[in-house]
Order: structure tokens, then sequence, then C-alpha cells
């Protein structure tokens, strides 16, 4: 049966890189646990039924654990694809980055020191790039535990996270740390929306024990104020939210992490949510990534490159 599919899956492929064509595909960055293998690819048509793409595309090289978790990216308008990840559980101060043409050659890995002016941070987690073509620069947001600095309520101290977001136009001149949103509890996996001009949602995970599930906030400027977070839209042990839009709708993906599936709302307003759960398939030990586009000739270079060297 395994054999089956393998023949199955590669005449697919076949096909795919055979037609021609020079639309944009969905792709949705993920990585397999215990994320030290590093970034894998999965690409959609339509943005709701997914497919892999074989292989593991950046091997990560940074940090105490050395691992590639969360892995966000963005496509700027030159073309280049930025990619921004969680490098350790505990201990660094810093996200990683690194930036390619193709998604197959990538260039040195860096280290964005975000933290260091912060010594006791716990970690920085899951670090989502967003680019504002108004001002041509990047926006990353992470969640950060400071020991001490936020009214702890019902989390343990190391586990009380807040929001923290950084601008840059090149990762190489960094703007200073800032808290972006303290909803007043632990808040980790941020991921920013431009709807309008003056028009920002943030989709959010309320991280304490009870919930750990997605929130939603609005604000007119992109650095916030944002609104407090309202009612979750999601059953409870969900993580990693990812917004795409397609037509005018947007699908909001989440990661099932107990039940080991991904989770799927739709929505017009970012208020009313309909579960598409079982209108989507995403291929078993995917975790949680963004997703963006790429053009159909990137996507069929990678198919290329797994058929030839697999």
């Amino acid at each position: 049966m395994k054999r089956l599919r393998d023949t199955l899956a590669a005449i697919g492929i076949l096909f795919f890189v055979s037609c021609g064509g020079s639309k944009d595909y969905y792709m949705f960055t993920s990585f397999h646990e215990p994320a030290d293998e590093g970034l894998r690819y999965l690409y959609s048509e339509d943005g709701m039924h997914w497919d892999s793409i074989p292989g593991v595309w950046l091997k990560p090289e940074l940090g105490q654990h050395q691992l590639l978790r969360d892995p966000s990216m963005v496509r700027t308008p030159d073309g280049t694809f930025h990619l921004v990840w969680t490098t350790s559980w505990k201990g660094d101060l810093g996200f990683g980055y690194a930036n390619s043409k193709d998604l197959i050659h990538w260039s040195e890995q860096q280290m964005i020191p975000v933290m260091t002016e912060e010594p006791t941070t716990v970690n920085v987690w899951a670090p989502e790039i967003f680019y504002d073509e108004d001002s041509e620069q990047f926006m990353v947001v992470w969640a950060s535990c400071i020991p001490g600095r936020f009214e702890r309520g019902i989390e343990e101290e190391n586990n009380n996270h807040r929001l923290y977001y950084i601008t840059t136009k090149d990762f190489k001149t960094i703007s200073k740390a800032k808290v972006l949103y303290d909803p007043g509890f632990s808040s980790i996996d941020a991921v920013l929306v431009k709807r309008d001009k003056n028009d920002y949602v943030m989709v959010l995970k309320d991280n304490t024990r009870p919930e750990r599930n997605l929130k939603i906030a609005f604000a007119d400027s992109l650095t916030g104020p944002y609104s407090p977070a309202s009612q979750p839209f999601t059953e409870s042990f969900v993580e990693g939210p990812t917004v795409e839009k397609i037509g005018e709708e947007y699908l909001v993906y989440f990661d099932v992490y107990q039940k080991k599936i991904y989770g799927a709302m739709r929505t017009k307003d970012f208020i009313n949510f309909t579960d598409v759960t079982s209108e989507v398939s995403v291929p078993a030990g995917h975790k949680h990534g963004t997703i963006f586009k790429a053009p159909e000739s990137v996507v069929k270079a990678l198919l290329t490159h797994t058929r030839l060297n697999h």
C-alpha cells in the first residue's frame, strides 16, 4: 500500500510539474515534532486541501536547542521570502531569521537579538512576521515571559507571557522591543491581519490553563492600541493560528494539538465564525506555521527538486 501511495504521489508531482501556468499557489510553512529537523512545506491550489512537498528545506543551526518551530514566512514585493522561527524552548533572547529567493537556497541564518535588554526573559516564542507595504518595513510579533513583570493572574510566574514586537527594514537595524499587547492574561501565538487602511485584526491564543483557545482583538493601527480580547471562537487545546483570505472571506487555521488534527474557522468579520474543519484537509504530522502565496514557478521548482533528490 505504501508503495502504491508513493507511486501515485510521484505521478501527481510529474503531472503538476509538466503543466504550464503562472498563477499563485497557497503555501504553508510547517515542521514535524520534535522540531529539530527543519522547515517543511505544504501547498494548495484552493487554500483548503493541502499536499506535502517532501523534504526538509532549512536545517536549524541557531540557539541553545537548535530548533525550528513556528516558522513564519512573508514574500516582499521584490520576490524575496523572509522566514522567522523559534530557536529554543527556553534560554534564547532572540529568534531565527533567513531569506530566500526560491525557497530552496537560503541566506546565512541569523539570531535576531530582541530581548537582550531584558536578561531575565525566559523565552522568545512563535515570532510572526508581517510586512507593511506602506512603510516598507517588517514587524515581528512574539511572546516572551519576564518573571515579575506583569500581574501573574492564574499562571505560573515563568509561564506568564505577553506579546512584544520590533520593526525593521533589513533585519540589521532593529527597533527596541516593545509590548504590543497586554490583554490581562498570558497570551502567545499572535497573528496580524490588515483588512484595510486603519483596520487591523489580531488573532491570539489565551494561554491560561483553563482556556488555551483563540481570541480576537481589533485596532486602527498596526502597533495598536488593540481592543480587549473577545470571547473564544475555538475549542480549548489549540494553538498556532494562521489566516488566509479566499475571496471576501477569511479562513483561520489552527493546530488542535491534543487531537493531532488541524481545525479551521471561516469568517467575514472576525466576529461570527463557522467551523469548517470537516471541509479542509491537512496531512498528518504537520505542525503550525503560516500561510503565504508563492508563484506556481516556485512551487514547480520545489517539486522538481524533490523528484530529483528523493
